[in-house]
């Protein structure tokens, strides 16, 4: 599939992502399709004069120049419909992308794939809750998928990072656009690790209609869903609604009862989305996943050599995020020798700093 050729097709006013691919599917190839006369094109199913016209005419040749000297500045690859290397899932929704915007590297071998998503106002109980299952899913070999935005997003590519796993980020705007822009560190490290995904062209500003169809890519990517946050009209249901839509798995993590942030959650369980407490509950619903993710997941790397101290204080540390002052009152330690050691432990990456001062063990 000629890429260049492929992009001029899609500037053509009226031809989306899927009249593009019923024209090639027709055609064959995209260089066919902007041979073809005015009467074939017409006789495409679901093509109209206007279309066909717009083909013959319209080609903005301009903007596919400038596109691909972006997308050879920023390194990004082209991947089609057609390419061996487009994400077979995604395939499988019903209005996939013609063509994706890639930066970084797709899984070469099929992998299970799970979308992490939820608010970006998210709770401390919320990003912490991202992060565990991002690291949890990760270390069982599966590739987190979600949309980098702040929040659940954020914590979920970073928990999947922490254990040198794979996590794609989903963009609603051109891969040249950092969105949020205070995840630039995060970006990159994604990219070393996993991928940027778009469908969005190079240039492309992060709109608030561009996210709606973002959200089915997310879905589209994975396998399930896992939502967990999510207030009464969050972007985290549309993706839940698409992954149902898609014939896809759904999960929801509860929330307190007297928060805006767990409406969304807490009703996608009663419409009979499966309550997760942790990763086993997600993998438990399919058998096949567990069996896959076990041939697929890393043994832990073992506990760095610990100091005296560095000991008493890991044995009062727990996978739940605790203050500094309980744990020096548990380790029997003053706060700044607390402090001390914990960040002694967070050199030696045993360690990991929460928001208000609180820690918990990687």
């Amino acid at each position: 599939m000629d890429k260049k050729e492929l992009l001029k097709i899609l500037t053509a006013p009226g031809v989306g992502q899927h009249r593009a691919r019923l024209l090639i599917g027709h055609f064959q190839n995209s260089e066919t399709v902007l041979k073809a006369s005015f009467k074939s094109l017409c006789q495409v199913e679901g093509i109209d004069e206007k279309t066909a016209h717009a083909i013959r005419n319209q080609i903005d040749h301009q903007f596919v120049d400038q596109q691909l000297i972006q997308i050879e500045k920023h390194n990004v690859q082209l991947v089609s419909f057609w390419d061996p290397q487009y994400p077979k899932l995604l395939k499988r929704i019903y209005d996939p992308p013609a063509l994706l915007y890639v930066k970084g590297k797709l899984s070469k071998h099929q992998k299970l794939t799970i979308a992490v998503v939820g608010m970006r106002a998210a709770s401390q109980y919320g990003r912490w809750m991202a992060e565990m299952i991002g690291a949890e899913l990760s270390k069982r070999g599966i590739v987190v998928v979600s949309g980098m935005a702040r929040g659940v997003d954020t914590h979920a590519h970073q928990g999947a990072l922490q254990n040198g796993g794979e996590t794609w980020a989903v963009f609603g705007c051109g891969l040249d656009i950092i969105y949020p822009p205070e995840n630039k560190n995060l970006y990159h490290k994604i990219i070393d690790q996993g991928a940027v995904i778009s469908e969005f062209p190079m240039g492309a500003e992060p709109l608030s209609t561009h996210f709606p169809r973002r959200n089915r890519i997310i879905s589209g990517l994975s396998l399930g869903t896992v939502v967990v946050e999510a207030g009464h009209k969050s972007g985290a249901l549309i993706t839940a609604y698409n992954a149902l839509s898609q014939s896809r798995e759904v999960f929801a993590v509860p929330g307190d009862i007297r928060s805006k942030k767990s409406v969304g959650t807490h009703r996608l369980i009663k419409e009979g989305a499966k309550l997760i407490e942790n990763v086993e509950d997600i993998l438990d619903e399919i058998p096949q996943w567990k069996k896959l993710s076990q041939a697929n997941s890393r043994v832990d790397q073992p506990l760095p050599q610990l100091s005296q101290q560095e000991k008493q204080l890991w044995d009062v540390l727990s996978k739940q995020p605790t203050h500094v002052d309980k744990l020096a009152k548990q380790a029997k330690m003053d706060v700044s020798e607390t402090l001390s050691v914990l960040l002694s432990l967070e050199l030696k990456d045993a360690v990991k700093q929460m928001a208000g001062m609180m820690f918990m063990r990687r």
